[in-house]
């Protein structure tokens, strides 16, 4: 058995990376669905449809856990998944099996409270003393989502959040696109924001795992020290925590890495192998 990472595509090797540093020993499958890559931009049933198949590639692969490494799987198509879809794959496979997201875990990290706290509305000062804003970057799938506004909202009245969809950016990380490409776009929407709330937001959060692989181009188009919500080392973070308690899952033992595509097999882009540390194929499924 072994834990599952899902992505539309590279985007979500980011996470990946972070979970085989955080838990070495245990046996790691990855799956990009890069043949329909990608999903930011596509309707509701298409996410939910696209995720579904995606975590039932990975269950077939021998995985018992699947991390939906995509803000907008988790988003759009993780409570349905848990709720319909779930219980039944448990019978089906005849094991411990589950779906988790990444959002959860970023908005713990970013309001610095647990996923179980939630302000009482009722009790609210209608006069903060002073606000802080969270810039959000994501696909326009996450932004029309909203679900960064409302959850954090629920928990911090001091902290207001906004949303910069980017359509396109994931894409051309996907397709390898140089550094210079990459900066003008970012620095677009880093200003786009900068005018929509009228300055820079306090914190930003990388609100798609492709985003990451070109955090230093969201760090250089920021202020500097503007402190960025890292994805990765918050879902490790709530990993780890979620093992701890859930201890009936096999996740293997012997450090096994598998790299599965529904797209082209073979080589990813320099930036990709430059971004995970060493050439990097992917197996066709």
């Amino acid at each position: 058995m072994a834990i599952g990472v899902f992505d539309s595509g590279v985007g979500g090797l980011t996470v990946h990376r972070e979970l085989v540093n955080r838990f070495p020993d245990r046996d790691f499958i990855y799956f990009a669905d890069q043949a329909n890559a990608p999903i930011g931009g596509k309707t509701g049933e298409q996410i939910v449809d696209l995720t579904r198949g995606g975590c039932e590639t990975l269950f077939d692969a021998g995985a018992s856990l699947v991390v939906l490494a995509c803000n907008t799987a988790s988003a759009v198509a993780l409570r349905r998944l848990q709720q319909t879809w779930i219980p039944e794959q448990k019978a089906r496979y005849g094991r411990p099996v589950n779906v988790l997201g990444i959002i959860v875990p970023t908005i713990e990290a970013a309001t610095g409270l647990p996923w179980t706290y939630e302000a009482d509305l009722t009790a609210r000062d209608d006069k903060v003393e002073a606000i802080d804003i969270t810039g959000v970057f994501s696909t326009a799938a996450t932004a029309i989502s909203r679900v960064y506004e409302i959850e954090i909202d629920k928990r911090r009245e001091d902290l207001a959040v906004f949303s910069e969809p980017c359509p396109g950016l994931a894409g051309l990380i996907e397709l390898g696109a140089t550094t210079e490409e990459l900066k003008v776009v970012v620095d677009e929407h880093v200003d786009a924001l900068r005018r929509r709330i009228g300055r820079h937001p306090d914190t930003a959060i990388l609100g798609c795992t492709h985003y990451e692989i070109v955090a230093d181009l969201f760090a250089g188009a920021l202020p500097p020290g503007t402190p960025l919500i890292h994805q990765p080392t918050a879902v490790a973070d709530a990993l780890e925590r979620y093992f701890a308690r859930h201890p009936e899952y096999d996740l293997g033992s012997s450090g096994r890495r598998s790299f599965l595509t529904s797209g082209t097999a073979g080589p990813q882009s320099d930036m990709v192998n430059q971004f995970w540390g060493a050439p990097l194929a992917f197996e066709a499924v």
